[in-house]
């Protein structure tokens, strides 16, 4: 079993930053391919970003290119995200998630073994 826990999140006026951590204990996120996805209220869980088990690749949804940024750190097995220039439609309640080595591409992930309870990121305009 593996264990996700974020942190980070918070309230930001539009244009500000915020870094989200994902804390994993149980598997080595050196395994996984490990993604954020997120959920604003009345909306569908949408894939956002993730980097590959090798952290050679990364994948983007498009609105957020050039803005977010994920990476890891295998020796802490842990996980960020770190968001600029944020908009009011960042607004959601952010996931780390682990994946299946090779599960995952720039439409996001075919499956997800382990979610984390999540963290809400509150752009406010």
């Amino acid at each position: 079993q593996m264990q996700l826990a974020e942190s980070g999140g918070g309230l930001v006026q539009a244009g500000g930053s915020l870094n989200l951590s994902c804390a994993a204990s149980g598997r080595a996120v050196s395994a996984y391919d490990m993604g954020w996805f997120r959920q604003a209220p009345g909306k569908e869980r949408e894939f956002v970003i993730v980097i590959k088990w090798s952290g050679v690749k990364t994948f983007y949804k498009d609105s957020v290119k050039g803005r977010f940024t994920i990476s890891k750190d295998n020796a802490k097995n842990e996980v960020y995200l770190q968001m600029n220039s944020l908009k009011p439609e960042d607004t959601a309640v952010y996931y780390c998630a682990a994946a299946p080595p090779g599960y995952c591409n720039d439409d996001g992930c075919f499956s997800v073994d382990y979610w984390g309870q999540g963290t809400q990121v509150t752009v406010s305009s």
